[in-house]
């Protein structure tokens, strides 16, 4: 690290701190030339990895539009906001954990699928309908004898 009053190259950390958040750490340093102390914190650099697309041209991951794609398709459905950006954030994290420096838009598309599921059975069939472009009533009826099904009022009263 660079001394930041006298430009020297080299200083020594006297003291390294975690910081509450777990990624971070605040270190004091002292410059061997001019004798002045200064801190420096690191932070984890998250590099998402490229989206490929289906036309095969490269973009860099975009958790808005994830957000919002997940939004619209659960447009008017009991689900709050949170729990959309929960969802996104755990797709991201996902994501990271490939360790891979692309990943197909498909991929990204079946995460996002797999966790609406979870969510709301008729925002999964709404999105699937979109990303799968389906083309006739046969193709939805496909996608919600995939889901789980849903246990009936009558059962969960028992």
């Amino acid at each position: 690290m660079k001394c930041p009053f006298c430009q020297n190259s080299t200083t020594q950390v006297t003291d390294s701190r975690q910081l509450e958040d777990v990624n971070s750490i605040r270190r004091r340093r002292r410059c061997p030339s001019c004798g002045q102390r200064f801190s420096t914190f690191e932070t984890v650099e998250m590099r998402m990895p490229q989206v490929v697309k289906s036309n095969g041209t490269r973009v860099p991951f975009n958790p808005h539009k994830l957000y919002t794609s997940l939004a619209r398709a659960l447009h008017k459905r009991p689900v709050s906001p949170d729990t959309i950006e929960e969802t996104v954030a755990l797709i991201e994290l996902r994501l990271y954990q490939l360790g891979k420096k692309e990943v197909p838009s498909q991929l990204v598309g079946e995460m996002a699928m797999q966790e609406l599921a979870k969510i709301d059975q008729v925002a999964y069939v709404r999105f699937a309908s979109v990303y799968k472009s389906f083309n006739d009533v046969s193709e939805f009826t496909q996608a919600i004898a995939t889901l789980p099904q849903a246990q009936s009022k009558s059962e969960k009263a028992v």
